[in-house]
């Protein structure tokens, strides 16, 4: 923020936040109806698969879902009521065909399958299906698209019930360590960044189609990051306060400091969140987006509102002071006492980190499918019930798409894919046009079992002169997204690490203390992704959480996680290095620097931590449980970073390095002077305010 836009502010503060008001009042009229327009299903495999061009040629050739999209179960076995289901069904707008899907193995039930018209919305159809069938008791309507339909809807229920339980929670702990008045400014903050974002995010999704999971990231991510700006800039205008009193050179020391420390931690959440966008799945792409703008939004709003709040209140924000021992904390005396032994602190808390971590090294993954659905959800009951009801089970559907002008050639394909192990019967192809067929395979094993995926391979490995052959289905798809994952993730990752060390670099001037975040980020994700792991693949926790167990972890859910905790890890250290160069550049030495940093910063991180891991930590309140894992992981990921990393490991290594932290080769020094970034003015050791008491 410049100077003179800072000024003027500080000025006419009442102005600043008037205009504040109406930007919330526009951000909320045109940002607000975002929800209803972010797509709510798919987004897990890229558009461009080979599993996504086999549907597209299936509905090219025949102007229908190459699958039937709505699964109607009926509990009678009568054909007069099944031929009355199936004629309403097929009344349905946007339901093409309707075919008997056969009876349930005792004959108590019966299936009728709806395919979809190629064009239709398949949200409209399902809700108009679900709605066709509501005041029978006997029906219960499922199948693909219900199921994307009532994902959708319970992300926007589960977003409305942890705002519930969080905002309550985060009101009472806000005026626990904001204290009285201040408790407005994260709240005030905290509703512009979300808004802000969703205005944002509206422009965004007018030209690539955002998932509607984003939101989650948006409420979550946004709330959590305006406490932690707030709370810092706050903490540091009240040390301010205490120099140079309710006076606007307060604000501007304040701004310049923290205010550029806030900058820096933006930056780190930003570029951590943004290399999600490398992958070419739209879950992911759309997280990266609206992590990235809420992160940015985020500041903003912190800088842009903090400053016209101070102005405001002025002397009305100052705490006493904790009397003449507060300079010697527990923060200041905890990093002294770690520092005096700081090779066994280092390599304790290394390696219960690593043991923590462990249980990551043996994650399965899992395809997002009809069990992530609420268990009192019409989609999840029909699929429970196809799976112990009906003929087929332990089966996977095959769809192959085949482009041939000889007939006979299709048909020696068709033989030969028959044949291969784990295909339980061989099928005949059907033409769908000249020049196209549809052929389909009941393969065992579940989509993300090794069998079916093998079969996947072996039907793509098929050559057949004069056969052009695309594989779809739930298994296809599944193979497609790890390919995906595979070819990305060397970039993604080397993007992460090489744009997180540019910023810390930018920050501290040195290369020593960037590669030790890395590291220590690594750890931290380690033991976050260790927990998602131990509670969600090994099912634990379920009557808590209130999940259904698959046996491992969605792979998108796993990136997200790691990407968000491996941010936000970077944030607090950002947090606590910039305070601890700013100590060091006034003339302190390398163990007081270290220990002063911690002393002013310390329970400043540790109760950011706490208000951000109850905002993103409500994810775990979803009925979705791919949305709980992010929720789970992140909230484990940044306590664990405040209160063991920033509290043990960060002083220890620092303490072992001493004056070699801040080391750099003398030609990247020279570059970095040239830069100019700075975290603020020296400030002289006599003109320093006592550390507060542990209470920002």
């Amino acid at each position: 923020m410049s100077l003179t836009l800072l000024h003027r502010i500080i000025a006419r503060p009442r102005h600043a936040l008037v205009g504040l008001f109406f930007f919330v009042l526009v951000a909320g009229a045109l940002g607000g109806p975002v929800a209803g327009a972010l797509d709510s299903s798919g987004g897990f495999v890229p558009d461009d698969a080979d599993s996504a061009r086999a549907v597209e040629r299936v509905e090219a050739a025949t102007g229908l879902a190459p699958d039937p999209g709505l699964a109607v179960l009926v509990d009678d076995a009568d054909p007069g009521r099944v031929a009355d289901v199936s004629s309403r069904l097929a009344g349905v707008d946007g339901v093409a065909q309707v075919a008997p899907g056969g009876p349930s193995q005792d004959g108590t039930s019966t299936l009728v399958l709806g395919t979809l018209d190629a064009s239709a919305v398949e949200d409209d159809v399902a809700a108009d299906a679900i709605e066709e069938f509501a005041d029978d008791g006997d029906v219960t309507v499922g199948g693909g698209a219900a199921a994307g339909l009532q994902i959708g809807e319970s992300v926007g229920e589960d977003l409305a019930r942890a705002e519930l339980l969080a905002m309550p929670l985060l009101l009472l702990l806000s005026l626990i360590f904001f204290g009285g008045r201040a408790a407005l400014l994260p709240l005030v903050v905290g509703l512009t960044t979300v808004l802000g974002t969703f205005l944002t995010l509206s422009g965004v999704n007018q030209v690539y189609g955002l998932s509607v999971f984003a939101l989650n990231l948006v409420i979550g991510l946004g709330l959590g990051l305006a406490i932690d700006y707030t709370l810092f800039l706050l903490t540091r205008y009240r040390e301010e306060l205490t120099r140079h009193g309710a006076t606007p050179a307060a604000i501007v020391a304040t701004m310049r400091t923290a205010g550029r420390t806030v900058v820096f931690s933006a930056a780190t959440v930003a570029v951590a969140l943004a290399t999600l966008t490398v992958f070419p799945m739209n879950f992911l792409k759309s997280m990266g987006i609206a992590g990235a703008v809420v992160a940015v939004v985020a500041a903003l709003a912190s800088l842009a509102v903090s400053p016209a709040f101070f102005a405001l209140m002025g002397a009305r924000l100052q705490r006493r002071s904790a009397g003449a021992g507060a300079a010697e904390g527990r923060w200041y005396r905890l990093s002294h006492a770690v520092m005096r032994r700081p090779g066994r602190v280092a390599a304790a808390t290394a390696v219960v980190m690593v043991v923590l971590s462990a249980p990551a090294l043996r994650a399965e993954w899992t395809p997002v499918d009809e069990t992530v659905v609420p268990t009192d959800q019409s989609a999840r009951i029909v699929s429970d019930r196809l799976a112990e009801e009906f003929a087929g089970t332990g089966t996977t559907p095959v769809t192959v798409a085949i482009e041939a002008d000889d007939a006979q050639q299709v048909a020696e394909y068709a033989a030969q894919a028959g044949a291969l192990d784990g295909v339980r019967e061989a099928a005949e192809p059907v033409a769908l046009d000249g020049s196209t067929w549809q052929l389909a395979l009941p393969v065992d094993g579940a989509a993300a079992g090794e069998r079916a995926q093998d079969v996947v391979g072996e039907l793509r490995e098929l050559q057949v002169d004069g056969v052009d052959a695309l594989v779809a289905g739930p298994a296809a798809a599944f193979v497609d997204q790890q390919a995906a994952i595979s070819g990305s993730l060397p970039l993604a990752i080397a993007l992460l690490v090489l744009l997180t060390l540019l910023v810390l670099w930018l920050m501290t001037g040195s290369v020593v203390l960037p590669l030790k975040a890395v590291v220590m980020n690594t750890l931290t994700v380690g033991v976050a992704l260790g927990a998602l792991t131990f509670v969600y693949q090994d099912g634990r926790l379920t009557g808590l959480l209130g999940y259904t167990p698959n046996g491992g972890i969605e792979p998108t859910d796993f990136l997200v996680a790691a990407a968000l905790v491996f941010a936000l890890s970077t944030d607090y250290g950002v947090f606590l290095l910039g305070r601890i160069k700013e100590e060091r550049e006034a003339g302190l030495s390398e163990s007081e620097a270290v220990a002063t940093g911690l002393g002013r910063t310390g329970a400043v991180v540790t109760a950011a931590a706490l208000l951000l891991a109850v905002a993103i930590g409500a994810f775990s309140t979803s009925s979705i449980s791919f949305i709980q894992q992010i929720g789970v992981a992140t909230a484990v990921g940044v306590l664990v970073d405040a209160f063991v990393v920033r509290s043990l490991l960060v002083p220890s290594l620092m303490g072992l390095l001493g004056k070699w932290n801040w080391w750099a080769p003398m030609w990247l020094r020279r570059i970095h002077d040239r830069v100019g970034l700075s975290e603020g003015p020296v400030v002289r050791p006599d003109e320093r305010p006592r550390v507060l008491a542990d209470t920002p």
